[in-house]
């Protein structure tokens, strides 16, 4: 059956403002440190006109603040790989043509590879934006073919800078993003067992519940990660809080949340009463490590539909611009590539917070003109401050951040040359509800029908992996890294049902959605999940030790590594003791 009824287009809430994330100061700071010395070099050379490309590498800082420093080494490499291959496309192009036209095409395809791209990889915010706004500016830069190489080589220079920049932290806290990643789904525990399990909105509560430790154990697991006596401690504490998800009447909120706050800080980590089964080194490492990657063609296929709907967008917003009359049609390509979302209703709350932040920024812009026109230094300091501004105010909401972003994409064009405030104004102004219509009418008009396919796929992907969970805890005594397996890959299928269903759930043209299905399959599944849970004894037999063991040198690992031994044999002892489960600690 066929929805022809569009859903309704939501205005509440849209431009509320969230609280600031936990490291909003990195990004901010870190871009801050990337741009500064690339700037000030060109400034004291009297050659601001050649920051576009430096300013390709620097932006590179932005991205991977949320990865551990193995990951993120390769995820910044790739990054400042994306955005030169980018850059060099589109200077290419550029220095071949001077038609408009081809340009605006040349820039909604890249545009649409690095939505895919970006997607399919889950880089990360700022995702494909910022690729887009780079390879659009570049592609209306007057250029020749003997400049290219020069002009990517400033860009490869600022992006080893930007590499750099963003490693440093890890000399002085080595596991701060792990550490933060177990903070997080510590704090979701905590929320989730305050509702008891029955509360208002405790579904959704266990559901974010869900994704936070599962994100958290993909921190800890991330390739390239070396298995330390601070990936264990933290591994211990990322299992009190599945057991929070499995019995939350039976968890102190409070508790958790102390060891949440612990974990930001700068001391040592809490230490917590090892689970009386499976060996720590078990505790998801088979499941997590095991999984095989995927060819890249499956992973980029369900992306297929956004990367028309941007393809399509930009294009539009760029042929419309062109037909306008409007100087820089690049803007309009990129309001157009900033909408997509992973649905419509998604797509339209993005484009309002679009139209709004680039209205107030103008007017902002407006009033730092006069400034920022008094010398080449004032204008590379206000911008400066805005790309701070920027990364400090974007993480509670796209409009607040845009706010910022929109002045200083104005300044950099008046890097080259001075302009007329008021023919940037104007020429901004069109540019972004030209845009923002086009991009808007784009995701309409092309449809995403594989949202329905891929929440059948994933239904059905969950409802495997919680028979499997089950059929194992109806053994009388599973292998311990079985039933661990089970238990990973059937928490990942239902973080990976919620997200799915929540993304189809904002897609318009399409079947109605099995919503009850998805309901029963989300209540089963976390039964199940909480049966597991139990029946490997994760549940500790004496909660009070807790208390003790968080400020008890003397059950420090780090400080007494001769402990573990005795350890392991009181854990082997206890689980001799006591080897199977009753009927009620296994029903799935």
């Amino acid at each position: 059956m066929s929805s022809a009824t569009p859903h309704r287009l939501p205005l509440a809430g849209v431009l509320r403002l969230g609280r600031p994330s936990d490291i909003w100061f990195k990004p901010a700071l870190s871009v801050v440190a990337a741009v500064a010395p690339a700037n000030l070099t060109l400034l004291a050379l009297g050659r601001l006109d050649l920051a576009m490309y430096t300013m390709a590498g620097s932006l590179c800082a932005l991205y991977g603040h949320n990865r551990p420093y193995a990951a993120r080494a390769r995820t910044l490499a790739w990054v400042v790989l994306g955005m030169v291959g980018g850059l060099a496309v589109a200077l290419l192009a550029a220095a071949l043509t001077t038609n408009a036209v081809v340009l605006v095409t040349v820039g909604a395809v890249l545009a649409a590879a690095q939505k895919a791209v970006c997607d399919a990889t889950r880089i990360g915010p700022p995702g494909n934006v910022v690729l887009t706004f780079i390879s659009s500016a570049s592609l209306f830069v007057p250029q020749t073919p003997g400049q290219v190489p020069g002009h990517l080589g400033l860009a490869l220079a600022a992006g080893a800078w930007a590499w750099l920049v963003g490693m440093a932290p890890g000399l002085l806290r080595p596991h701060g993003p792990e550490r933060r990643a177990t903070a997080q789904a510590l704090d979701a525990a905590a929320a989730y067992a305050g509702t008891r399990g029955t509360g208002d909105g405790h579904a959704r509560t266990r559901a974010a519940t869900a994704a936070a430790i599962h994100a958290a154990w993909q921190s800890l697991l991330a390739p390239g990660a070396r298995p330390d006596r601070t990936r264990r401690a933290l591994e211990q504490l990322l299992v009190r809080a599945e057991v929070a998800l499995a019995a939350p009447a039976d968890t102190d909120p409070a508790r958790l949340r102390r060891w949440a706050r612990e974990l930001r800080g700068t001391g040592r980590i809490p230490r917590v009463e090892p689970p009386r089964e499976a060996a720590d080194e078990l505790l998801g490492v088979a499941a997590e490590r095991a999984l095989p990657r995927r060819p890249a063609r499956l992973r980029l296929a369900p992306f297929a539909p956004i990367a028309a709907r941007t393809a399509l967008g930009c294009a539009l917003a760029g042929y419309a611009a062109l037909a306008l009359g409007v100087g820089r049609p690049y803007w309009a390509l990129v309001t157009a590539a900033s909408l997509y979302q992973a649905n419509v209703t998604l797509t339209w709350s993005r484009g309002v917070q679009r139209v709004v932040g680039n209205l107030v920024g103008v007017l902002a812009f407006a009033a730092l003109a006069p400034l920022a026109h008094l010398h080449p230094a004032a204008l590379v300091l206000c911008s400066l401050a805005l790309n701070f501004g920027a990364e400090a105010l974007i993480g509670r909401n796209y409009w607040l951040g845009s706010v910022c972003v929109t002045p200083m994409a104005l300044l950099v064009t008046e890097f080259a040359r001075t302009q007329d405030p008021a023919e940037l104004i104007t020429d901004r102004v069109a540019d972004t509800l030209v845009g923002a219509l086009a991009g808007f009418v784009a995701a309409v008009a092309v449809t995403n029908r594989r949202a329905g396919d891929r929440l059948d796929h994933a239904l059905t992907a969950a409802e495997r992996a919680r028979e499997s969970a089950a059929r194992l805890l109806a053994e009388p005594r599973p292998a311990p890294h079985a039933l661990e397996s089970a238990r990973r890959a059937l928490a990942a299928a239902l973080v990976d049902l919620r997200a799915t269903a929540d993304a189809a759930a904002g897609e318009w043209w399409q079947r109605a959605l099995p919503e009850e299905r998805v309901v029963l399959t989300e209540q089963s599944g976390h039964r199940t999940l909480a049966a597991t849970v139990r029946r490997q004894g994760l549940v500790p037999h004496n909660q009070d030790q807790d208390r003790d063991r968080d400020h008890d040198p003397d059950h420090d690992p780090d400080r007494n590594p001769d402990q573990a031994p005795e350890r392991d044999r009181h854990r082997n002892r206890d689980r001799d003791r006591d080897p199977g489960r009753t009927t009620e600690d296994i029903r799935p």
